[in-house]
């Protein structure tokens, strides 16, 4: 069967033209990126406005992770191929959502039918397993993680559903049909390049600008992923299984509040008090030798006093207050406290 392989290595080789093809010539002026970002929140958008027919706000709401991916192309000849590129959003254990990473499916298999289409694709993550899988390189659906069709339109009895034990569900929609489906044997693999490329991160000190369509795409994410019902509280479980760190919750903070400060400096700032990139795109271990020179380059500012007018801004304390905090959640620690003997009695 060598021939096959041959004939599916042509065969992505030549979807993955197709596809470059078409993110060139169908938006003049905006990156394969910018147009997938617009394109993913139109899909996820259009998804949950159809009552019947949109991914169960319950299955979201416990989500640890949801790729979407607009205008995977198939073709398939004897030998099947598929190729598309999206996003991948991830959701911390505190329950924020992080902005996009760039990721491509690509996948293959004997029989499917013969001819083109293309096709719309969203993944429910349930797991962190599965999304770590991701990030540490690529993960193949239904080999590295259990994946299934997911269901749609049933709001009620989704969380408490005995048989929902796959960590992905997935979804397509073709040809105006939004439905679960099978597609083991995909490969997810994050496209840390095209990430890079549309943050404008060009160094490990440099803090990613988060572009107002990726806001709009995590915060569209974060809406259709909260509780199920008004006044129902969503199902902590997730989080508690994972535990909630306190460095992770300390970065989480930064994340938010960073920003803030960086609208006030030019570029020379933004580069000199910049936060490692990792921080703001998550996937990876922190690096506190990392964090310590950045902690120290904040010292060097707050101790300065012709940077007074900088150092004693709130968004310039802040985050100041709160990276030095993340320096030290960082550093390892016993729980027991050291304390001298207890006073005697009398």
């Amino acid at each position: 069967m060598h021939w096959i392989s041959i004939v599916r290595t042509l065969i992505i080789a030549l979807l993955v033209t197709v596809l470059l093809d078409q993110s060139v010539g169908s938006c003049s002026g905006q990156t394969w990126q910018e147009q997938s970002v617009s394109q993913s929140k139109q899909l996820l958008d259009e998804t949950m406005e159809k009552a019947l027919a949109r991914i169960p706000q319950a299955l979201l709401t416990d989500a640890h992770g949801v790729a979407i991916i607009p205008n995977v192309v198939k073709g398939g000849f004897i030998v099947g191929a598929r190729f598309g590129r999206g996003v991948l959003l991830i959701r911390d254990p505190n329950g924020s959502w992080h902005a996009p990473v760039f990721i491509t499916l690509t996948g293959g298999n004997v029989g499917w039918q013969a001819g083109v289409q293309s096709s719309d694709i969203i993944l429910v993550f349930k797991s962190p397993r599965s999304i770590q899988g991701v990030l540490n390189g690529k993960l193949t659906l239904g080999a590295d993680a259990a994946a299934a069709a997911g269901p749609i339109g049933r709001e009620g009895g989704i969380a408490t559903d005995g048989q929902l034990q796959a960590e992905i569900y997935t979804y397509s929609r073709s040809r105006g049909l939004f439905a679960g489906v099978a597609i083991d044997g995909s490969v997810l693999q994050v496209d840390r390049m095209a990430t890079g490329s549309y943050y404008g991160i060009t160094h490990l000190q440099q803090t990613p600008v988060v572009p107002l369509a990726a806001q709009q795409l995590t915060e569209s994410v974060a809406r259709y992923a909260e509780t199920i019902a008004k006044g129902t509280a969503t199902n902590p479980a997730p989080a508690q299984q994972i535990g909630t760190s306190e460095s992770e919750a300390v970065r989480g903070q930064l994340v938010q509040l960073a920003p803030r400060l960086f609208d006030l400096l030019d570029e020379s700032w933004k580069n000199y008090l910049g936060l490692p990139a990792w921080m703001f795109i998550g996937g990876s271990s922190p690096d506190p030798a990392a964090i310590r020179e950045v902690v120290a380059r904040y010292d060097a500012v707050a101790r300065d006093p012709r940077f007074t007018s900088l150092s004693s801004r709130p968004e310039f304390q802040s985050v100041y207050g709160l990276i030095k905090h993340y320096e030290q959640s960082l550093a390892p620690h016993s729980n027991a406290l050291q304390l001298p003997p207890p006073p005697t009695a009398g």
